[in-house]
């Protein structure tokens, strides 16, 4: 896992929005929206949308376009791995 995924993680114990990610991390939009995208893939963050109660199915063709338009919450897998480390 890298820095910048280790760090959303640490954010992402409760469901955060993409701007209030960006504002916390020092990550500019391509380094935030890499890392969510590889976290998602591995099964370590979850997708709502259009609201902060409403999971959103994970479309890779999509996300780089739709990313900031997200909410963020880590998973079980993704808090075990994060405190594991």
């Amino acid at each position: 896992m890298s820095n910048n995924e280790f760090d959303i993680l640490d954010e992402l114990y409760f469901v955060t929005s993409y701007p209030d990610l960006k504002c916390t991390l020092s990550l500019n939009d391509a380094e935030l929206c890499t890392a969510l995208q590889s976290l998602i893939a591995q099964g370590y963050v979850r997708i709502l949308y259009p609201d902060q109660d409403t999971e959103h199915e994970y479309n890779e063709a999509e996300f780089g376009e739709k990313c900031q338009h997200y909410f963020y919450l880590a998973s079980k897998a993704g808090l075990v791995v994060h405190n594991s480390i």
